[in-house]
């Protein structure tokens, strides 16, 4: 009898085994398969914030796990370099400020490079008191002016060009609200997602807002900086992670924010829910993210027309040679595909 039955156990018993082996093997695959995602560091330009909450949102919704990365966001603030460290290679992507941030690469041979916008319109803003006859950007020549010292090698001067103020007109902002507050006579300096909400709650009474971009100051903003050599050496992973933030900022701004702001938090746990959705609304009825040319080709978008005018007025104004070159400081090659739309 055991003779008789002998072989189907055997039989039974090698499947078993074979199923186990592949199960196994399975296993390791599929260990490896979750290993396999490209470890990417991000860093910000500030605290986490809602101007960042694309990237924060590729996070916390898989976005960024469904294009193979495993990406790790390093707030910025007031003693962190950013743009030092890409360029050291310690970090993998910078979150840029503006356009003049890659004119100076190329100026100073740093090998970075622009890669993405995720901001059509900077932010920037100048405030004033309501219903004190400063009611015009251009109400505002010979009038003094609260502004940071980066300011002045940038939007100043282009202000300084299309309204004719002065030098003599700066105030230096210690990021102190308190002496713009206090002094209706004069303007400061701001971001439209950010300072009105702060005014309105200190003061109680809501400031006149100039959003420079509105008024033709046409540089790009919050732009995605890698290294040439990530460019040249790994243009897919590039590519995956622009497309996957470009995601993120889509399903931030037009979807439910809420994972993203729960990362943004516990990042920075300063930030408060009133902030946070002042910030949204501001994004989106500013256009901030999504104008211009983004609502044809898509967040993220750049022009070699809008990146040459910029570069005039700034070379106009003496800040660079002429003969700089500036397409050295970005590339359009990751961008205008309509991802996400």
């Amino acid at each position: 009898m055991q003779r008789k039955y002998s072989g189907a156990p055997r039989r039974l018993m090698r499947v078993g085994l074979a199923a186990a082996a592949m199960a196994v093997v399975g296993l390791i695959a599929g260990a490896g398969a979750a290993s396999a995602a490209d470890k990417v560091i991000l860093g910000t330009n500030w605290k986490a914030q809602a101007e960042h909450g694309g990237y924060y949102q590729a996070v916390a919704t898989g976005i960024y796990e469904k294009y193979g990365l495993d990406v790790e966001i390093r707030p910025g603030g007031p003693q962190v370099n950013h743009p030092q460290l890409l360029a050291a290679g310690k970090i993998d992507f910078n979150m840029g400020s503006n356009m003049f941030s890659a004119f100076n690469y190329v100026k100073n041979d740093v090998p970075m490079i622009v890669v993405a916008s995720i901001f059509q319109k900077e932010p920037q803003i100048l405030m004033t008191h309501p219903n004190v006859g400063l009611d015009t950007l251009a109400d505002l020549k010979g009038k003094p002016v609260l502004i940071s010292k980066g300011a002045r090698t940038t939007y100043w001067e282009w202000l300084k060009a299309a309204y004719g103020f002065t030098d003599d007109q700066i105030r230096p902002y210690t990021f102190n609200p308190a002496p713009f507050i206090a002094d209706p006579d004069v303007a400061q300096q701001g971001y439209v997602t950010s300072e009105p909400f702060a005014i309105m709650n200190a003061a109680g009474w809501e400031p006149n807002v100039f959003l420079l971009a509105d008024f033709c100051y046409d540089s790009y903003s919050t732009t995605i900086e890698t290294s040439k050599k990530l460019v040249d050496e790994n243009p897919d992973l590039v590519q995956r992670f622009v497309d996957a933030t470009i995601e993120g900022w889509y399903s931030y701004l037009q979807g439910d924010p809420a994972p993203g702001n729960a990362l943004i938090k516990a990042d920075n746990p300063d930030m408060t829910d009133e902030q946070i959705a002042f910030s949204i609304n501001a994004l989106n009825e500013y256009g901030i993210v999504d104008s211009g040319d983004s609502k044809s080709v898509g967040i993220g978008a750049m022009s070699d027309e809008r990146w040459s005018s910029f570069f005039k007025f700034a070379a106009d104004a003496g800040l660079y040679p002429a003969d700089l070159d500036y397409k050295a400081g970005y590339t359009l090659q990751f961008v205008n595909k309509k991802v996400g739309m």
